[in-house]
């Protein structure tokens, strides 16, 4: 499914991005809407928790470029959580 794509960083820090940012909308969206999941932030952890099966899969298929891109973009989304967390207390 996936070996079209262009090896390169930036197509992988791309997907790194996206992927994570659509599944924490939607959880975001639920979280909001359910009264008994507002507190349950693991949720968003699982998100991002996402690209690490993208980084794996991209590391079998030897596209060492598109998991470096994903891993950077990984960094970035934990940083963002933390900022979310430490902003919340």
């Amino acid at each position: 499914m996936f070996n079209h794509l262009k090896d390169s960083v930036f197509v992988g820090f791309g997907i790194g991005m996206i992927v994570p940012g659509v599944l924490i909308g939607i959880t975001w969206f639920i979280m909001h809407q359910v009264s008994y999941l507002a507190k349950a932030d693991l949720l968003l952890i699982g998100c991002i928790g996402v690209n690490a099966i993208l980084l794996k899969m991209f590391f079998r298929k030897d596209q060492e470029s598109l998991g470096r891109g994903i891993l950077s973009a990984t960094f970035i989304w934990a940083f963002a959580f933390f900022i979310y967390k430490v902003s919340k207390s």
